[in-house]
């Protein structure tokens, strides 16, 4: 079985089991979370489509720790000038496992 849910703006397909990267969280590592915005669930035969979220549905998953991502480079130049600027953004993450799609 396997669901959508929607968090940090993003929308992640997940199973049982499965370890993901997620916008950070204000959560405690090995703390429980309960996502309730599920817009899809699956079991392989039947399929639930949420308008806009399938009632009754939720992923419950543990966060195991939290992180920052590759670091992205941005430089700006001014033409004819010799001038340049150079500037780094690391997006932090918060990393879970999904313990259960209900």
């Amino acid at each position: 079985m396997y669901a959508v849910f929607a968090s940090g703006g993003q929308q992640h397909k997940v199973t049982s089991g499965q370890i993901i990267k997620v916008a950070k969280l204000d959560a405690e590592p090995g703390s429980k979370i309960t996502f309730d915005q599920i817009l899809l669930t699956s079991d392989g035969e039947k399929s639930s489509i949420g308008a806009p979220y399938v009632a009754g549905s939720s992923v419950v998953v543990e966060v195991v720790g939290h992180g920052r991502g590759k670091k992205i480079k941005i430089i700006k130049t001014k033409r004819r000038k010799n001038s340049q600027k150079q500037m780094g953004h690391r997006r932090d993450h918060t990393e879970i496992k999904i313990l259960e799609v209900k």
